[in-house]
């Protein structure tokens, strides 16, 4: 396992952390390392590269948490930083338990991204250009975006916890302008996984190709029409909606605030029965993976809706404890910087038994909403309200035309419940995800779903 702090020192930040007392203490010691560069108007700018190390001490104490963080590693500043967090106690010192290393296997790299030269990385940015203004003249402008992180972690804790992982991430975007007579549209689109640069050996102008599409389409747009009808999500990024809508409010900090809709609908029935679901922290080289959470426990998979019924919250190690359950392995944070809270991974539906085309053709009016463009929801209500970025009519049980200016609005126990359609299509998408002032990366993903009703909000008059 990766150890940025031997076994000895992190027993003695611990038991530094517990001289004045404490339910429990951990230490976080984190290295990483990053570069992205990107492409606009044909130039390769911003290039930036970047590194830095530290660490955080935390004390539990009832319901309070002391938390104290240094840049470095050098062990006298961790030692202080134990001082510090415990400086605001005042019991009787606890011993901790004696540290176990746990056996971790990182996820698998091939390919390194910091031992690709930025000449080749520069190179990917302009075949990303040339992919995207190869789609036609109408493309007015394409900035693309090439990013890398490598991210070393050790944790150890007062229950006898030493663990560590190495986890390293590649993502490219692309966002294209199309113009035609006085109209202007746009179309993004993301690659990314938690592998090294083997990730982009295959055909990364694809994701270009789409963009480029996507804006192009757009121009022939029509206003979005208003009202209730059936709704088809499209698959891949389409699963953001059950992301916000449903996975936040399944993190155990909000129900344990009575902050979310779904307090206190644990093993009831909120869907129908097609509809199963999960967090799986655990999906081999996705975004959202890792060996370990940021709290050293091990990632898994984890059914929150089976055949409709709701089965499980989100849990890091402290809201774990307060229900009496063991951890989900979802305590993550930002960097060294920040204390773990609940957060999502790989958040998907997964896959049912229909086609696409299928659940389209059975639709005589409704929406088709196959990417969204960014949204608001309120957990503790369950109303949310999402931009559509990429629309369609669909009219006759065939997919017509595009169209802009597009929300869907509604309640997440309505919209859930309403899903009568789950595409055999999956596939999972990348995204970051704000929580609590911190942003990490999550996997979205579904196949094709269908909405029964829902309220779609547009222009059309």
């Amino acid at each position: 396992m990766t150890e940025l702090i031997d076994q000895s020192l992190a027993e003695r930040v611990l038991s530094r952390a517990l001289a004045n007392g404490g339910r429990f203490a951990e230490v976080f010691a984190e290295r990483r390392r990053g570069q992205s560069m990107s492409i606009d108007e044909r130039r390769i700018e911003a290039v930036q590269s970047g590194a830095e190390e530290g660490a955080g001490v935390r004390v539990v104490d009832g319901n309070t948490t002391y938390f104290a963080h240094v840049d470095g590693l050098d062990p006298a500043d961790l030692e202080r930083a134990a001082d510090e967090a415990a400086a605001a106690l005042r019991t009787e010192r606890r011993q901790p338990q004696p540290l176990q290393a746990q056996a971790v296997t990182p996820l698998p790299i091939e390919r390194p991204p910091e031992g690709v030269p930025a000449e080749r990385k520069a190179e990917l940015l302009r075949e990303l250009d040339e992919a995207a203004r190869g789609k036609g003249d109408e493309i007015a402008q394409v900035t693309a975006v090439y990013a890398e992180a490598r991210r070393q972690v050790t944790v150890a804790n007062s229950d006898g916890l030493f663990s560590g992982d190495d986890r390293t991430r590649t993502r490219i975007a692309v966002q294209t302008v199309a113009r035609r007579n006085g109209t202007v549209e746009t179309g993004a689109e993301t690659l990314g996984a938690h592998r090294g640069f083997e990730l982009l050996e295959d055909d990364p102008g694809q994701i270009a190709e789409q963009a480029a599409a996507k804006s192009l389409t757009l121009l022939d747009a029509v206003p979005a029409p208003s009202g209730s009808m059936p709704v088809v999500v499209g698959g891949g990024f389409g699963g953001v909606l059950f992301h916000e809508m449903t996975g936040h409010g399944l993190e155990a900090d909000h129900i344990q605030k009575g902050a979310s809709v779904y307090v206190g609908t644990l093993g009831e029935q909120v869907a129908q029965p097609l509809l199963n679901a999960y967090d799986d922290g655990r999906l081999p080289n996705e975004w959202g993976s890792d060996a370990i959470d940021d709290e050293g426990q091990p990632t898994q998979k984890t059914q929150v809706i089976e055949e409709g019924r709701l089965t499980s919250y989100l849990y890091d190690h402290l809201t774990a404890e307060r229900d009496g359950v063991a951890s989900t392995g979802n305590g993550r944070r930002e960097t060294f910087r920040h204390l773990p809270i609940p957060r999502m991974t790989n958040t998907y539906i997964a896959p049912g038994d229909s086609s696409p085309e299928e659940m389209i053709a059975e639709v005589q009016r409704g929406f088709y909403a196959v990417s969204f463009g960014g949204g608001q929801v309120d957990p503790a209500t369950g109303d949310f309200v999402f931009g559509v970025s990429e629309g369609y009519l669909i009219e006759g049980g065939k997919v017509t035309k595009p169209c802009r200016g597009a929300t869907l609005i509604g309640n997440c126990l309505d919209a859930l419940a309403a899903i009568d359609a789950v595409g055999d299509d999956f596939f999972m998408k990348t995204g970051i995800c704000g929580k609590g002032g911190q942003k990490v990366p999550v996997g979205t993903g579904q196949g094709h779903v269908r909405v029964g009703t829902m309220t779609v909000g547009g222009t059309e008059r």
